[in-house]
């Protein structure tokens, strides 16, 4: 049997995950099966789209379900002081600047399972994040992403 792909995440990344587990089978499949009751209620279950897509709505929340629970199951979790203070590493946040221009960004790295650039946290598995790894402060790095080359320094570690 294949080993199952371990999932990296801190403690609120997998209590997000719980919750939304939770909120699917609480909330969510009740509010399906309710759609598929009133779908059926209409007659002829061959023409009925109404049946159809809350049948496509049902597998969509299953399979969610059972991709959260697959990656709870294999979480492995992030502990904030993992690793040298000065190093880059899973659940730190780097500081660092674009060079020659200074444009300064900060990310924390995460495990995919929470990654969301749009709030600073990206994925371990993401080019910028294998670029980081291991690396400390005043350290230049040379960042390959699908914009290009990019070279940076990174001038924190939290």
């Amino acid at each position: 049997m294949a080993e199952e792909k371990k999932h990296y995440m801190t403690m609120d990344g997998k209590k997000k995950l719980e919750d939304e587990v939770e909120y699917l089978k609480t909330e969510r499949r009740k509010e399906v099966v309710e759609r598929i009751k009133i779908a059926r209620s209409f007659g002829d279950l061959s023409e009925n789209s109404e049946y159809d897509s809350a049948k496509e709505e049902q597998a969509f929340v299953e399979g969610r379900i059972a991709q959260l629970e697959k990656m709870i199951r294999n979480a492995v979790m992030i502990e904030e002081e993992e690793g040298a203070a000065n190093v880059v590493s899973l659940g730190k946040t780097v500081k660092f600047v674009e060079l020659p221009d200074g444009d300064e960004e900060e990310y924390t790295i995460v495990g995919s399972a929470e990654s969301d650039p749009a709030e600073g946290k990206i994925s371990n598995d993401s080019p910028m994040a294998q670029s980081l790894l291991g690396r400390g402060i005043n350290d230049k790095v040379s960042v390959n992403t699908p914009g290009g080359e990019m070279e940076i320094k990174i001038v924190d570690i939290r």
